[in-house]
This record gives C-alpha cells, structure tokens and sequence, in this order.
C-alpha cells in the first residue's frame, strides 16, 4: 500500500528507511518517529519536518496528530500547506480537529476547504466557531459556499449531510461515445473519485445508472439506456444508519441522492459508508456499557460527566435489588453458607444476561430482529437459558457437594441457577426489544436494567428456594 503523498511543498521522494521507520507492521505510527517529529517541531527544524511528514499519507498525519500535544499541534500547522490540510482535516477526530481549525488562519481554512469534496468541507465547516465561520465562508467562492450552505441545510448524520454533491450524470438519450466525450472534456469538474453514471431524465430524476466499468466494455454507439441497471435512491433526509443498511443489504458501491422531488442532488459512496457503520457501532458498544466516548484528548471532568449518570443509576438499582437479602436476613442468619453461594448465581445470571442482551442489540442494529420473528427469537433464547441454566446449575451442584457436602443446598443452587440464567436471557433480549418497540435506542439502558434484573431474580431465587428446601 502506498503512503508517498505529492501535497507538500518542496518535498522529494520519501526515502524508503524512512518509510519503514514511520509505520509499523500492523500501519500503526512507530513512536520513535512520532518522537522524532517532536523533536523537529522543538528544535523548529522546518526541513526535517518536511522530510518526515512527506513519508508519510495524510491519514497518517491526521493520526499523528493524536499523538502530539496540543502545543506541538499548534506549532505543525504552519507546516502543512492548503492541499495537504484539505486531506487531513478530513481525517481528524473530531476533537481534534475543532483544535486544530481554532489556529488555521481563515485564508488558509478557505483555500484548504476548496480542495475538499463538499461532504468533507461541509463537516468542517460545521466544527467552526460562529465568527470564524462567517470570515471562512466570505472567503470562499460563491459556487462552493452554496453547495455548503445546501448541505448544512440537512439534519446531522443524514443522508444529506453524508452525501458529496458532485455527481456524474448524464441524459437518457446520450450513447457511450457522446458521455465519454462529454467528460473528458469536462474532467476537471467531475468528482476525484466516482463508481457509476447517473442516467437523469429531463427532470434531473434519476432512471438508471451505468457503472464504469460496464461503459468501458461496450461501443460507443450504445445508447445508455440500453445499458443502465436500475438504482436504489437515497432520501436526502433519511438516517445515516438506514442509508448504512441499504448499502450493506444490496451490497452497494454508491447510490444517488434525490431531495423531496426526486431530483439528483447527490451521491453517498461507499467509503463514507464504512465510517458511518464503524461510527454506529462504537456509539453501540459504548451505550450497552453506559458510556460515551472518550478521544485520545477528553479531560477527567467530562469523561467523569458522561459516566457518573449510569454509574448512580445502577447504585439505585441494585439498592433495590439488595431489598431482596433483607427480606431473608433471618434465613441468613441461620445459614451462614447461603452468604458464600449467593452471589455466584446473581454473577452467572448477569453474564447471561449481557450475552444475550449483547446478541439482541446487534440483531436489531442488523435488521435481523424484527416483530416478524420476535417470538421465534425470544422463544430461542429462553430455550438456551433453560440449558445453559441446567449445565452450569449440575456443575455448581458437584462443587458445593464437594466444599459442603450438604445435598439439600445442592439441589438449591442447581435450581436457583436453572431460574436466573433462563430469567437472564429473557431479560437480555426482552430488554432491548421493548425499548425498541418505544423509538427508543436498544444499546442505551438496557445493560443497568438487565443486571437489575439478574440480581434481584438471583437473590430472590436463590433465597426463597433456600428457605422452602434448606430451613
């Protein structure tokens, strides 16, 4: 894979030990070359830095930046020229990158924001500062500040916001040699990057597209429409994770965005894809576990703040849950052993609860899980509760026979196990399916409701069962 880049100024040909010093193995930054870049930019050794960053793609920039302080930050970007800040810039985390635009001059923003699809300036421009962003914007020519400004128009993280306005399109009536003409000759507007030609009728609604590489293997007398497959429009206003879906489902390399009319206005490709699907997943992972996330920069305060609300929402759970021991401190008191056991079932419950719950979420995130096969789902799940319950219940039977050899606490432990372990898996996927079925997020929640579950069943099966059989 190639990192050589041609955006920096007055740099040659990376030299290869370089190259291999810059990445290692696994295309993770060596740290003795970050180490070597901060030592340049203290130093304030233009030329080496020059000869480092050129070793390097702009989406390892980009990551290196995560690496610096913000100090060393501030003193890079004098460093890098418009061309080169357009490619980074777009690859920066977020934090980051509203760092780092707090110190580009606005001149330089503007022409950096040129360069740049106009999904990715559209993002950028969006992380500004009210009064930076006017100067930016005023200094932007007029036909891509429009363009902006119409995709800053859409709600975040919608098929509006993820779509790049230029497109490749051409009329139903045209043959392959007519478009193949009409394109080189207009090749400096065409997008850098493009999978297939929107066929468009006299509305500017698409019929039909035509992918590349379909138009390379036919005449040039062919008409497109004889040729163009038909597509799968994208709503403008539609949800990023639904776009996601439909990329994923029809196994799609880009789609055509249409506004509340049906006419062309955009395209969504698959790479924008890819960073929406990883940005979905880590919003869910990080949900089920009751936090949000927390970049290579976030100060102790807000990571704190993200997860002190869960943390005090589980503290109140669970002391309802503890309701459960005080109800049967008296059998407790008589049986000491019943303190020992008890939280092994309420822990088993709770890890059976989250494999479940961790099964259901990522089933509805998939579209796998819907109310066409809720029942057969949920009915699985019990059913595997029920066995996992029985397996793990006989083998905590043969170890407390052979810690207390007391047959009777045996045959408690085995059932209370049987019971929470099937009440788990209920739990976990019932959990997410209900919030689910209320608009709400599957992820977000259900963990603390889940363990609240487990532990009060666990108690209260363990307990009672206790009661009825031991005393």
């Amino acid at each position: 894979m190639s990192r050589e880049t041609d955006d920096l100024a007055d740099v040659a040909e990376p030299d290869e030990d370089l190259e291999d010093l810059a990445l290692e193995d696994d295309y993770a930054l060596n740290p003795d070359f970050v180490s070597d870049v901060a030592d340049a930019l203290e130093r304030g050794d233009a030329d080496r830095l020059r000869e480092l960053l050129g070793a390097l793609h702009p989406a390892d920039v980009a990551d290196l930046m995560g690496f610096l302080s913000a100090g060393d930050r501030e003193d890079l970007i004098p460093h890098l020229d418009p061309e080169t800040l357009a490619e980074i810039l777009s690859e920066l985390d977020t934090e980051i990158r509203e760092e780092v635009l707090e110190h580009v001059p606005s001149a330089t923003l503007a022409k950096a924001i040129g360069e740049m699809e106009s999904d990715d300036a559209a993002d950028v421009v969006d992380d500004l500062e009210a009064d930076k962003r006017a100067e930016v914007m005023a200094a932007i020519p007029e036909v891509e500040r429009a363009a902006i400004e119409t995709t800053l128009a859409y709600e975040d993280e919608t098929a509006g916001r993820l779509m790049q306005r230029e497109v490749v399109a051409a009329p139903q009536f045209w043959t392959v040699g007519q478009a193949i003409d009409h394109f080189r000759r207009e090749a400096e507007d065409l997008p850098e990057l493009f999978f297939d030609i929107y066929v468009v009728d006299p509305a500017y609604k698409p019929v039909g597209a035509v992918p590349v590489s379909h138009l390379l293997r036919v005449g040039r007398q062919t008409p497109l429409a004889q040729i163009m497959e038909p597509v799968n429009e994208i709503d403008a206003t539609l949800d990023q994770e639904e776009v996601a879906y439909i990329f994923d489902k029809y196994h799609l390399i880009s789609a055509p965005v249409v506004d509340n009319d049906g006419r062309l206005v955009g395209q969504i490709t698959v790479d924008d894809i890819v960073s929406v699907i990883q940005e979905e997943s880590e919003e869910d992972i990080l949900a089920l576990a009751g936090v949000s996330d927390a970049g290579r920069d976030a100060g102790v305060g807000d990571i704190v703040r993200s997860r002190l609300p869960w943390l005090v929402l589980n503290l109140a759970t669970e002391a309802v849950a503890v309701q459960a021991i005080n109800v049967f401190q008296d059998e407790i008191a008589k049986l000491v052993t019943l303190a020992i056991l008890m939280p092994i079932v309420a822990s088993v419950g709770g890890n059976a609860g989250t494999q479940a719950l961790a099964v259901a979420v990522r089933a509805l995130a998939a579209r796998e899980l819907t109310a066409a096969n809720s029942l057969r789902i949920v009915s699985r799940e019990v059913v595997v509760g029920v066995a996992n319950g029985a397996v793990v219940g006989l083998i905590m039977a043969l170890a407390t026979w052979f810690f207390f050899h007391d047959l009777r606490l045996c045959v408690t432990i085995a059932l209370a196990l049987v019971v929470n372990v099937f009440i788990a898996a209920l739990a976990g996927v019932l959990a997410p399916l209900t919030l689910d079925r209320f608009g709400r997020d599957p992820a977000v929640s259900s963990s603390v409701f889940v363990t609240f579950v487990t532990d009060l069943m666990g108690f209260l099966s363990f307990l009672g069962l206790a009661s009825l059989i031991l005393l």
